[in-house]
């Protein structure tokens, strides 16, 4: 028998490797969904992010359990989604999946069992889905299906964009259409005139400052879940007014 050659080993080893990482990658959650045909009914939502469709976020969106949402955290963050035939294929739509973004808290019901209407009970991994999204994946008489579920790279039109509420002396910045891991992990303001102030979440996807920076220009530092940090240098120009949005020219990839 021919003696195997080192580099075939090795690329075997390899291969072998590899394999089980794409499967291991999917946990297994159970999803429902909300909101109407057209999704009217998940604007707004824990996170923050207002109108989503003109935020950019659309009907690919989900409402987490509490175990998903992190108290906050997970807001941003997208999942591909898929039904699970193995555990229950008859309202699933083989071979079906969809991406979606965190948007909005699925509270626990306590006054219902786990696994008879307290789906976003703690520890269950759930997803609450908007309708239009669910039935890319599901029928719509099953009404909650079992999915396997992984986090990916959310993929964003523009810049990030910061919107800005509040009053002097107390701002509260939402955070939004962040690419990549999709999720703000740490973020800091600095006006002209001012050092940079480290900011901390209040709810959602918004950051507080408690700085007096009004009529200053703004920058940003912003680190994401997935550890890239950019710098948004004048971001926002020196005649900003509480309630105004601003879109940047930079993205976060990861």
């Amino acid at each position: 028998m021919e003696t195997p050659k080192p580099l075939a080993v090795f690329l075997a080893v390899v291969a072998l490797l590899a394999a089980p990482a794409v499967v291991a990658a999917w946990s297994k959650g159970t999803a429902t969904f909300y909101g109407g045909s057209d999704a009217s009914g998940t604007m707004g939502g824990a996170c923050g992010y207002g109108n989503l469709y003109t935020t950019g976020y659309g009907t690919a969106t989900t409402a987490l359990s509490q175990a998903l949402f992190s108290g906050g955290a997970s807001c941003g963050q997208c999942f591909q989604i898929t039904c699970d035939t193995q555990a229950g294929s008859r309202w699933c739509l083989p071979g079906a999946s969809v991406t979606v973004t965190a948007t909005n808290l699925c509270p626990p019901n306590y006054a219902l069992p786990s696994d008879n209407g307290g789906w976003c009970n703690p520890p269950r991994a759930h997803f609450d889905m908007a309708q239009p999204a669910w039935t890319q994946i599901g029928v719509y008489q099953g009404g909650i299906i079992p999915v396997l579920y992984q986090r990916v790279s959310c993929a964003r039109q523009g810049g990030v964009r910061f919107t800005i509420t509040g009053f002097n002396y107390y701002e509260l910045v939402l955070i939004s259409n962040v690419g990549g891991s999709g999720s703000v992990a740490s973020a800091w303001v600095q006006g002209t005139s001012t050092n940079r102030v480290p900011m901390s979440r209040n709810w959602g996807a918004n950051w507080q400052s408690l700085a007096g920076i009004a009529g200053q220009a703004l920058t940003f530092g912003v680190t994401t879940t997935g550890g890239q940090y950019i710098v948004f240098q004048n971001v926002v120009p020196a005649n900003w007014r509480f309630g105004m949005a601003f879109m940047s020219n930079l993205q976060f990839s990861y």
